[in-house]
């Protein structure tokens, strides 16, 4: 007797699993967590309760929060403008100086799981807002996408849209720089 012809599905399922173990460590986390790993931690721990590089890893590289802002005295509305902080790298969108950016800019604000609490100002495509919302990562994200380029080519990032505090005239009023990009309600759908 012929023994029965091995199911194609059955097959598949083999090379996929296969595949799934060579590729594994090279996935992003999420597709990783769709292959039969553990939920990403952002979605498994608070931000309270991650870990030091964890939450290093949750900023996204927008250089949205770190443009300069305008606060109505009267009612508290922040109004962000076109202008970076002098350390921000508006190649990369990185801070240059990020562990002394303290000392260097004492206007940059720290952003803990406590401090998140308060800055209404933060944009809604923020990662850690996101994550204290409930709203978890954007596709574009790059734990969600493995990819750095997707912050851009959604349209997040502050690349090409400002400029350096450093480039613009002291005498110049910030108001003239004010933007509504920033904190957009953007929905870029996933390509």
């Amino acid at each position: 007797m012929n023994a029965p012809a091995a199911s194609p599905w059955r097959r598949l399922g083999a090379r996929l699993a296969a595949w799934d173990a060579r590729w594994r460590g090279r996935l992003p986390m999420r597709v990783r967590a769709a292959a039969g790993g553990a939920a990403p931690f952002w979605e498994r721990k608070s931000l309270a309760e991650m870990t030091r590089s964890e939450w290093e890893s949750l900023c996204d590289g927008c250089g949205r929060c770190c443009v300069l802002k305008l606060e109505d005295a009267a009612t508290g509305e922040v109004r962000p403008t076109s202008i970076a902080c002098r350390l921000l790298d508006l190649r990369t969108c990185r801070c240059r100086h990020y562990r002394a950016r303290h000392e260097l800019v004492p206007e940059c604000l720290p952003l803990t799981a406590v401090t998140l609490r308060s800055y209404r100002w933060l944009p809604t495509s923020c990662a850690y807002r996101r994550i204290h919302e409930g709203r978890g990562l954007a596709w574009w994200h790059p734990l969600v996408s493995g990819s750095r380029e997707t912050v851009r080519q959604a349209g997040v990032s502050v690349h090409g849209r400002v400029v350096s505090e450093d480039a613009v005239h002291p005498d110049e009023p910030l108001q003239a720089h004010v933007v509504r990009w920033v904190d957009a309600d953007e929905r870029p759908a996933a390509p």
